[in-house]
């Protein structure tokens, strides 16, 4: 199927005048009638109807827009990739202190040459993410679709690696003296993770969680920041938090908080990576193999039901 015909319809969609694509194109507009009248012959469908202000987009051809964007998109990363100057690996992460971004860190740092991007996109929806791995926003992003028979076929999601839990206390804490902590010793305790975000993947977790060994997990009021959190844990004799192990956390000395490992099972958290289905940025290879090579967690075990 020709590209450049695929590449005519998705700018005529989206400019919505013959003319315009034309002009952005730099060919004729006769030319972009000859590509798209191509392209329907090819598919046996009708992609535009005509109307006093331009084009728009039967329902064969709203169908299959987004497919051509992904092969578009497809194109442009193979075409860039091998390019001189070709641009970096653009990699979305939850936060710049999160346990994706030391990792990406750890690889960065054995292999320094790398041309990395980490971005974060500051949403909490995974299919937002999701719709930007398939546009070609980003190249890939650490999120998880609970359910994968949701994912677009132009898009794959693959295990990255597990996140085990530790418990954050402050001094005054009942647990705060306790080298580790089973599921079962947390029962009683509240546990405030302040700002769980509906349709999240972590609210899934946290949901599996509480319900498996009966925990008192508190979303109640917004996440005010790390520091307010941390200042709030110092305080209290009550309040505990979980942390994934590899997450950083920073905090004044005065504050003498506790991290203690969950065990007897580790409570991991399985993190994905999302990724296009075909034509992935080749820096994604490096990145794939340095995650495999992560060692996985001692001993038992648990996970959300919806880890693969």
């Amino acid at each position: 199927m020709d590209t450049e015909a695929m590449r005519t319809f998705v700018r005529a969609a989206e400019l919505g005048r013959l003319q315009h694509a034309a002009d952005e194109l730099g060919v004729t507009q006769q030319a972009v009638s000859k590509r798209i009248a191509a392209l329907e012959r090819e598919l046996g469908v009708r992609l535009f109807t005509r109307t006093p202000r331009g084009v728009e987009l039967t329902f064969d051809g709203q169908a299959f827009l987004p497919h051509a964007r992904s092969v578009v998109a497809g194109v442009e990363r193979a075409v860039a990739a091998v390019g001189p100057g070709s641009r970096a690996l653009r990699i979305d992460v939850l936060g710049l202190r999160s346990a994706q971004a030391v990792v990406l860190h750890n690889y960065w740092r054995s292999r320094p040459g790398t041309d990395l991007d980490v971005v974060t996109l500051r949403v909490n929806d995974p299919r937002v993410a999701v719709a930007a791995v398939e546009a070609g926003d980003i190249d890939a992003s650490f999120r998880t679709v609970t359910d994968p028979a949701l994912l677009p076929p132009d898009v794959r999601m693959i295990h990255a690696f597990d996140s085990p839990l530790e418990l954050l206390v402050g001094p005054e804490h009942p647990l705060a003296s306790a080298r580790e902590l089973t599921p079962s010793q947390l029962r009683e305790h509240r546990i405030w993770v302040p700002g769980i975000a509906p349709r999240s993947e972590w609210s899934e977790f946290y949901d599996q969680l509480a319900t498996d060994f009966g925990l008192r997990i508190d979303a109640a009021g917004p996440h005010f920041g790390d520091e307010v959190l941390l200042d709030t844990l110092a305080e209290s004799a009550e309040v505990a938090t979980l942390v994934g192990a590899r997450d950083r956390y920073i905090w004044p000395a005065a504050h003498d908080l506790r991290r203690i490992p969950v065990v007897n099972p580790a409570l991991a958290y399985p993190l994905s990576l999302i990724l296009p289905a075909t034509n992935p940025h080749p820096g994604l290879r490096g990145v794939i193999a340095h995650l495999h090579g992560l060692p996985g967690l001692p001993g038992p075990v648990w996970r959300p039901a919806w880890a693969t």
